[in-house]
């Protein structure tokens, strides 16, 4: 699986909490869920295009 996130980003954005190594697997799991529902709210509704309401 790819990475999907970035880790520097999410360090930067709760900079002042520390992030254990496993979050970060943990977080780009439920990224690809996240993306996967888009896509397959999309394709229910005859898009080819994920839109922020497919969120």
């Amino acid at each position: 699986m790819a990475d999907l996130i970035v880790k520097a980003a999410v360090k930067k954005q709760i900079e002042d909490k520390n992030v254990s190594s496993d979050f970060y697997d943990a977080l780009d799991d439920e990224v690809a869920t996240v993306l996967d529902n888009a896509a397959r709210r999309a394709e229910e509704n005859d898009r080819k295009t994920v839109q922020p309401r497919d969120l």
